[in-house]
């Protein structure tokens, strides 16, 4: 491996990044560096498939448990954190490897955020009270319209990032995807990315059905409840956003019941995949992990 170079192990949910990241890091001096947005929230746990304590005793990770679930991360705090832990490492003369599924972080950090305006607090109210009278789908397909390439990698009810991008396109005059595309990197360090895609789709699928029968076993709307108790959520908070907590919520509302929670939490995931894997074929640079 050569000096003063990352690498990044990225993939669709349930494509098996951890446990790799895990035995690579049992031959080699690595440390992880999570690159999961989910993670990032202290007691979101099960939802997350957060690295449990012997995993995170056996090997370093960086980037998890950072805030509680009523605060936001964006992933302008993301690209910093992440190059000042990588930093920390190299300097260690250890191993970064990047690993998540979040793929505007990888975006982010491989190609730059400075070409990106500054959020505008009056005119995210404007976008939110549009979103209020028709809807985040009605946002999404205005964004089709003066981004495509953005909204083909956002789902229609992604609030945060469908009002972030029209925000960009509002202020800055040009759409997301175009800014970022002349955004410079300037890292202090190589970055080497890698892809884990299972070879079926229906494999995938049967991962992600077995995974989110495992989360709900494990305790999932337990979870939810406890946080639900311990800080002041809605369900408009990004954290509650997160697949599987959205899912949760809405069964702890008695929106609907265990077997409903079970398919929309497995439909959600699914339609996870699928954005995660459209943002794959459009990095550049990506090698096959296996």
């Amino acid at each position: 491996m050569a000096a003063r170079t990352a690498y990044a192990l990225l993939g669709p949910t349930a494509s098996g990044k951890s446990r790799l990241a895990l035995e690579l890091a049992a031959r080699h001096p690595i440390e992880i560096v999570s690159m999961d947005s989910g993670q990032v929230y202290r007691g979101m746990d099960i939802g997350t498939a957060k690295p449990s304590a012997e995993e995170r005793a056996r090997v370093r990770h960086h980037l998890v448990d950072l805030i509680d679930p009523t605060q936001s991360y964006s992933a302008g705090r993301f690209r910093a954190d992440c190059v000042g832990a990588i930093v920390e490492i190299l300097d260690r003369g250890r191993i970064p490897l990047i690993v998540g599924g979040t793929m505007l972080y990888y975006r982010v950090l491989a190609q730059g955020i400075d070409a990106l305006p500054q959020a505008d607090p009056g005119l995210r109210a404007s976008i939110d009270a549009r979103a209020a009278r028709h809807g985040w789908p009605a946002l999404h397909a205005e964004l089709a319209r003066v981004d495509p390439a953005t909204a083909a990698r956002l789902s229609p009810r992604d609030a945060q990032r469908i009002q972030r991008a029209l925000e960009v396109w509002e202020l800055a005059g040009r759409p997301m995807s175009a800014l970022y595309a002349s955004a410079k990197p300037d890292l202090p360090f190589r970055l080497k990315a890698y892809a884990l895609v299972p070879e079926s789709r229906g494999e995938l699928h049967r991962r992600i059905a077995e995974r989110f029968e495992r989360m709900l076993a494990g305790g999932l709307v337990e979870e939810v409840a406890d946080l639900r108790k311990r800080y002041a959520l809605h369900s408009g908070l990004p954290s509650m956003r997160c697949v599987g907590y959205r899912q949760a919520w809405e069964y702890l509302e008695g929106i609907y019941g265990k077997d409903e929670l079970r398919a929309k939490g497995i439909a959600a995931t699914r339609q996870l995949a699928k954005r995660q894997l459209t943002w794959l074929r459009s990095l550049p640079g990506l090698q096959p992990a296996a």
